[in-house]
């Protein structure tokens, strides 16, 4: 059985989801757990209050489906925050003020804009748009730790003009091991999101080659999320997941309770 560890409800400005309609959602599913982890995303550009958190409503709700739910789902509390270098503190303290279990470390805006949005991609190729998101991953990594692992790694090719399409981890390698040995040595890990399938990349974010890569350079901690918003996608194209991941070389996958990780074997 597995859980999925990444997913958002009505506290994250991007989602109408109610945590009832994702618990069953996951229920359905026959997860073991699932871990919610709304957005916290400070000084998110044009609008700084669209992924604000109101941390006492979000944990008081997860904690009353803690207790409600316990004998059908492990429920976890968790969170996933938006990292850029100018608001490292504001992050600390919003992940050491609160009893997470795990922390999704995220980014979201380069250099004062979201990959989302097409400007970002305005007046220049492709390939510089996403090395550019790359460096800034690495930005983060040199001014903040307080996270357990890094959410979707490759999120900027969800959004390109051209998506995946003349995008390979090959083409990235040299900032990508620079990125994957630099978590590793800060004992940290990364997901694999299965919402690339959603997007129709055909592909998780990051790509096989990229957990292939992790997993050479010595890479242990890896949990997996749908990075669903909805109920429909709670879960989604996990029935891929444990072919992708025993072919990276892993044999189980990991959940983070009380920020300490827990290492579970992979259903056959």
């Amino acid at each position: 059985m597995l859980w999925d560890t990444h997913m958002h409800t009505h506290h994250s400005g991007d989602s109408d989801a109610l945590m009832p309609d994702m618990i069953q959602a996951a229920v359905r599913q026959n997860l073991d757990g699932i871990c919610f982890t709304d957005h916290f995303d400070y000084d998110y550009p044009d609008d700084p209050n669209l992924f604000l958190l109101d941390f006492d409503s979000y944990i008081k709700e997860v904690r009353s489906f803690q207790d409600t739910c316990r004998d059908r789902l492990s429920i976890r509390l968790g969170i996933e925050v938006g990292l850029q270098p100018h608001i490292t503190e504001i992050n600390r303290k919003a992940v050491t003020g609160h009893p997470f279990d795990f922390v999704i470390g995220s980014s979201h805006v380069v250099h004062g804009i979201d990959p989302y949005y097409p400007k970002y991609y305005e007046g220049r190729s492709e390939k510089t748009a996403y090395r550019e998101y790359f460096e800034s991953i690495l930005e983060n990594l040199n001014t903040y730790s307080d996270f357990d692992v890094y959410g979707h790694l490759d999120y900027v090719v969800r959004y390109g003009p051209n998506h995946n399409r003349f995008y390979t981890y090959e083409a990235y390698a040299d900032i990508i091991d620079e990125i994957l040995r630099k978590l590793i040595s800060m004992g940290k890990g990364i997901e694999v999101n299965t919402a690339g399938f959603k997007y129709g990349l055909g592909h998780p974010n990051p790509t096989e080659a990229v957990l292939l890569r992790y997993h050479e350079l010595g890479g242990e901690i890896l949990t997996l999320g749908a990075d669903a918003h909805a109920p429909e996608h709670v879960a989604y194209a996990f029935d891929r997941l444990p072919q992708i991941l025993r072919h990276a070389g892993f044999r189980y996958f990991t959940v983070f309770t009380g920020r300490k990780p827990d290492f579970l074997p992979l259903p056959e």
